[in-house]
């Protein structure tokens, strides 16, 4: 018997070869690396969000004429016409 006709399992067409399979194990994966994901996301938000909402580590104007020494006088809008 030449060694290519030799039986190695199904023959399937090239169309069915190159599909994935789906089953209940692929939506596990996907349900508990979204959860995991989730999951690092509040947990890395909660660790940071106590200094996303103070302003105690900001170093600006303490008084107002601080406040005033760094302020720039403003200058109208500059438009370029449309072109």
């Amino acid at each position: 018997m030449p060694a290519d006709l030799e039986d190695h399992g199904p023959v399937l067409n090239a169309t069915r070869a190159r599909q994935g399979r789906w089953g209940g194990h692929v939506f596990w994966v996907l349900v508990i690396s979204t959860v995991l994901a989730a999951a690092a996301l509040f947990g890395a938000w909660g660790l940071r969000s106590g200094d996303l909402a103070g302003v105690e580590h900001t170093k600006g104007a303490t008084t107002t004429q601080e406040a005033e020494h760094y302020s720039t006088e403003q200058s109208p809008v500059k438009q370029t016409p449309a072109g």
